[in-house]
């Protein structure tokens, strides 16, 4: 529809122009006429009115440049003086006009023109909200916490949602992790003892998973491998001591400034073990 009102309206343009060169009674209806249709134009041309910022400017001047063209020549044809060198010379223009207008359809240019702009502009818009929609790569304070962070705080892994605060070896053969919540206010969530001893390929009894003395349940105690016994040589411990003397040597690093307060045994039953 727009195509042929485009082609309708070059072919009056042209036969204005035409009339032009013989009468100079087409100039001012002729000129008024021109104005209108190019306001018409635009006014029902929503695309090229509202086109993106970037464009519009360009978009509108696209699209009344024929118009314009058309009115300045009608003007012109008025200005020049006779002769028939001059009116040959008018015809040649307006032929060129009519040419140029019937080839390169302004109007349409200026639709193409705002459609690139528009979907480039949504381009944009997904391309920004796929990047807003992606995570920073957490980052990590020690190689530790990235091991943890990589293999067990994954989103589906045993313990998602978690960090790894503190570490200490505390002998050859036992490691204690002191685990908490990434959020604030949120306690760990359980880890669940048998996928944490088929991924560690460590023995169940030898994983221990417990609160940390004088803290809430935003952070928990991981202890792996056998816990340190007293020397021969020294006297046996209490059970209470010894939980203390395990405790001291976790958090001379892990929780420096934190010591045990209760410690409390339970007896396994024989038919139990």
């Amino acid at each position: 529809m727009r195509a042929t009102a485009g082609r309708v309206a070059a072919v009056a343009g042209a036969a204005v122009l035409t009339g032009g060169l013989a009468t100079d009674a087409l100039t001012l209806p002729g000129t008024l006429a021109i104005v209108t249709t190019a306001a018409v134009g635009l006014a029902t041309n929503i695309k090229v009115v509202r086109a993106p910022v970037s464009v519009r400017g360009t978009a509108i001047a696209l699209y009344a440049a024929p118009h314009a063209g058309c009115a300045v020549l009608l003007v012109g044809e008025r200005l020049a003086p006779d002769g028939a060198g001059s009116v040959l010379v008018q015809a040649a223009i307006v032929a060129l006009w009519t040419g140029a207008t019937w080839y390169l359809r302004p109007g349409r240019v200026a639709r193409e023109l705002v459609d690139e702009a528009v979907a480039q502009e949504l381009a944009d818009a997904k391309k920004a909200e796929e990047e807003a929609a992606v995570e920073p790569a957490p980052t990590y304070d020690s190689p530790q916490a990235r091991w943890w962070g990589e293999r067990f705080a994954v989103e589906g892994g045993i313990a998602p949602g978690t960090v790894l605060l503190e570490h200490r070896q505390v002998s050859e053969q036992c490691l204690a992790l002191v685990i908490g919540a990434q959020k604030r206010g949120q306690p760990v969530p359980d880890i669940p003892k048998p996928r944490l001893s088929a991924e560690l390929d460590l023995p169940e009894d030898l994983i221990e998973i417990g609160p940390v003395p004088g803290r809430g349940a935003g952070v928990r105690l991981l202890i792996l491998g056998q816990r340190p016994q007293p020397a021969e040589e020294e006297p046996a411990a209490e059970e209470g001591d010894s939980d203390a003397l395990v405790w001291a040597e976790i958090a001379a690093t892990a929780m420096p400034g934190v010591e045990l307060i209760e410690a409390t045994t339970y007896e396994v039953h024989k038919e139990l073990t």
